[in-house]
This record gives C-alpha cells, structure tokens and sequence, in this order.
C-alpha cells in the first residue's frame, strides 16, 4: 500500500465509488480515519508472528497453549 495520506476528496470519490456518498462536512473526518487505520495496519505488517501459535491451538478460555 501506498504511504500517501488519503486526501478528503479522494475519500469522497472511495466513498462514492463503494455506493456511500458521503456529506461534504464528512471527507476530512473520513480521510483522517483512513489514514490512521493504514497506519495500524502498517505497523501490524511489521511484525514477526513466526513463532505464534495458531488459533487452534489454545483452549477456550483457559488461554493455554495445547
């Protein structure tokens, strides 16, 4: 994904596009939103789950690994 921030009209036309226009006084909030969430995201993908265990593998809820 890119790193360019989402701009309030490109997230009105996003918007638009998925059938949710937006009111004008929503883009900015939108956008704004957008790009925090790309950056969780972002920092998510950086991280090294090699040694996790799958779902599967822990009980409900007793939270051990098998």
């Amino acid at each position: 994904m890119s790193s360019v921030e989402l701009t309030p009209p490109e997230a009105a036309r996003w918007a638009a596009r998925a059938g949710l226009p937006l009111p004008d006084d929503r883009h900015a909030a939108v956008a704004a939103t957008a790009d925090h969430i790309h950056s969780v995201v972002a920092v998510l993908r950086e991280l090294d789950f090699g040694d996790t265990p799958s779902a599967a593998a822990y009980r409900v809820g007793g939270g051990e690994a098998r």
